[in-house]
């Protein structure tokens, strides 16, 4: 998984001259997983920075499970192995 910097900017809601909130945009990109069965798209994992994240393919709207770096990588460990 990349891990790319967050980019932060100052939130609409903080006030006009103070920097009190700052939001960052987390970058998704998903793709299917090596792990998917042939010809079909069931499980998409995305990079995030420190982390990584699924979806159903099928149900892309429903949202996504954000998984913190530490515990996905013990889930890989454990599926590899």
């Amino acid at each position: 998984m990349a891990n790319s910097a967050l980019v932060f900017r100052k939130s609409s809601h903080s006030g006009r001259d103070q920097n009190c909130v700052e939001v960052a945009q987390i970058p998704t990109t998903f793709h299917k997983s090596s792990h998917s069965a042939q010809g079909q798209n069931c499980v998409e994992v995305a990079g995030l920075p420190s982390a990584a994240a699924i979806r159903d393919s099928k149900h892309p709207g429903a949202g996504h499970l954000p998984f913190p770096a530490a515990e996905w990588s013990v889930f890989l460990r454990t599926a590899r192995g």
